[in-house]
């Protein structure tokens, strides 16, 4: 884990996260949280690194979701270098069956 997001403040947001029940309870939690743009750009990378393990290619990303290759790069290096956070969910969630 990066040391510079450990806080006590993020630990907590994340307790909050993880109590709530259902979905419903997500959609309030979370546009009291966030703003609409920012709940949007989560959602986008979600959608872009599902995208990118199923090997679609940057064009078909961008056009699909709407995401900068700025931003398909970033989740990108993320899903190669980062902390296998998205391969988690996705593998609890049955989204994937696996890497692709």
């Amino acid at each position: 884990m990066n040391d510079k997001l450990k806080s006590k403040e993020v630990e907590q947001l994340f307790e909050a996260i993880l109590s709530l029940n259902d979905v419903k309870e997500c959609y309030d939690f979370f546009e009291d949280v966030c703003t609409i743009n920012e709940l949007l750009s989560l959602a986008q990378r979600f959608e872009v690194a599902k995208m990118l393990r199923e090997q679609k290619t940057y064009l078909e990303i961008a056009e699909k979701t709407g995401a900068s290759t700025a931003t398909i790069s970033r989740v990108n290096r993320s899903l190669n270098y980062g902390n296998d956070g998205y391969d988690r969910v996705f593998e609890r969630l049955g989204i994937l069956s696996d890497k692709q």
